[in-house]
């Protein structure tokens, strides 16, 4: 296994990431759905929203 240089201008730093308990409780059915089918299942897509903040012009 050999040395990896980071390029300029890129730092490999990694912090810790905390999860929401909806996040949690997602990944933890998806690795017990694995542990018992053997099969990856994806994790539902947020939906997005749009923001309401357009002016009416009268």
């Amino acid at each position: 296994m050999g040395y990896i240089k980071e390029p300029k201008g890129v730092d490999f730093v990694v912090e810790p990431h905390v999860l929401t308990d909806e996040d949690q409780q997602i990944m933890s059915r998806i690795i017990a759905d694995y542990k018992a089918t053997g099969k990856i299942t994806r994790a539902p897509r947020q939906k997005k929203t749009r923001s309401t903040s357009k002016k009416v012009k009268r």
